[in-house]
Formats: C-alpha cells, sequence, structure tokens
C-alpha cells in the first residue's frame, strides 16, 4: 500500500476506563452475593481457604437481580463505546450494528500478599477488570512493604519484552514507561486489549480486593465480521 509522506504513529494500544454512576449502592451488593458463591463454590470443590479466590467464570446468568442487569447493561456500553473509539478508521464510517459476547465473567478476591501474574487473554478481543471492594486510597498506599503499588493492575506497553535486552537512549524516550499502573477505585472499570500483558500486584489491606474480570468478542450484528472484500484476490 501507498503511504503518504509525514510523520504516522503506528499500532497504538487504547484503553477505556468508565466509572459506573451508582456503585456507592451496587458494590456492597456484588461483595454480598460474592461472598455466598464463595462460599458454595469452596464447599461444593473441597477447597481450602486462601488468601485468593477466582471463582468460575459462568456468572453471566448465575445472579439473577435487577441490578445485575444493569450492571452488564453497563459492561456492554462501554465496551462498545471503547471499541467504537479503538477502531475509528478501520470500521466503516457509517458505523456497525454490533453484537458483543461476553465469552467468561468471573470475580476475584485477594488479600494477605496475593496477587496475579503477568499474563493476557485469549480468544476474544477484549478483556475488563472492574472494582468493587478495595482499602480507601490513603490506607491501600500506606502499606509498610507494597506503598502506592498494593494492589494495582500493571499494563506492560508491546515494547517491553523488547526493551528488556533493547537499548534505551533519548531516540526512544517516548516508550517509557514500559509499564502503566492503574490504581483500583471502586466503581471503576478498565477495558484493554486481550492481547495486552497484565498483572494483579500483591494486594494486602483491611478490605479484601474483589474485582469482576470477563473476556469479550464483538462482531457484526448481521452477515460476516470480515471488512474487506477479499474474493476478488
Amino acid at each position: 500500500m501507498s503511504i503518504d509522506a509525514g510523520f504516522h504513529s503506528l499500532w497504538p494500544t487504547p484503553l477505556g476506563v468508565h466509572r459506573h454512576a451508582d456503585a456507592a449502592a451496587l458494590n456492597p451488593l456484588l461483595a454480598r452475593v460474592f461472598g455466598a458463591m464463595r462460599v458454595t463454590q469452596l464447599h461444593e470443590k473441597a477447597q481450602p481457604q486462601g488468601a485468593f479466590f477466582a471463582s468460575d467464570d459462568d456468572l453471566l446468568r448465575r445472579v439473577q437481580l435487577p441490578e445485575w442487569e444493569g450492571f452488564l447493561n453497563f459492561l456492554l456500553q462501554s465496551l462498545r463505546d471503547t471499541a467504537t473509539h479503538a477502531n475509528r478508521g478501520a470500521w466503516p464510517q457509517r458505523g456497525l450494528d454490533l453484537r458483543i459476547a461476553l465469552e467468561g465473567l468471573w470475580f476475584q478476591c485477594a488479600n494477605h500478599g496475593a496477587f496475579h501474574d503477568v499474563h493476557t487473554h485469549g480468544n476474544c478481543s477484549w478483556s475488563g477488570v472492574y472494582v468493587v471492594q478495595v482499602d480507601a486510597p490513603a490506607r491501600r498506599r500506606e502499606h509498610p512493604v507494597y506503598g502506592v503499588a498494593n494492589g494495582v493492575t500493571r499494563f506492560y506497553g508491546p515494547s517491553f519484552l523488547a526493551l528488556a535486552g533493547g537499548h534505551v537512549d533519548l531516540g526512544n524516550a517516548y516508550l517509557q514507561p514500559p509499564h502503566l499502573d492503574i490504581e483500583p477505585v471502586p466503581g471503576q472499570l478498565v477495558l484493554f486489549p486481550s492481547w495486552l500483558a497484565h498483572q494483579a500486584l500483591p494486594y494486602d489491606g483491611e478490605s479484601e480486593r474483589i474485582v469482576v474480570s470477563f473476556n469479550a468478542s464483538v462482531h457484526a450484528a448481521r452477515g460476516s465480521d470480515r471488512l474487506h472484500d477479499y474474493s476478488a484476490h
């Protein structure tokens, strides 16, 4: 393909941050529901109580509450908005009718130094993490060991692995810092490409760190997902 003379910023990394308008009422309800589900799962699977817990990823239809339906709508609308912004220039200018599929939805609880190591998510285009509960910012940041990094989600840029053995000077200063820490804030939803490496850093607090995580795929509501016609090639 031909390309115009000038500067081009290629392969950006999109990230969407959204806030639930009624998190103060929703989150305590979610914490209670998840607490009951946690007890049931531990009992059914004869699992010991530990510093880290991850539910099964089938929460989509297990919770039968009006507030839960509203929460799912919040996730879907936020994802629709973020995916639309990220794909400007790739999608037709007239826009697309979308069908968003939540491929997995689960909650996680962590405390006493529990963490989730560096990983990516497969078989989907977007992933998200919504914060239900965590210590207040001042208390969380004052941890004697973890400090401001206590319980944050760390995202690693696409250049991170190359920088491990690469040369850094003023010419590629635009690659710094190679990672981004996002503090956990109750009611905050962070949406990110599923290929983006990330981790939940160790957390220790008076309150458990409870988050909802999910994977999603985005499709055309009708017809093929293909944006280009390759039939002539």
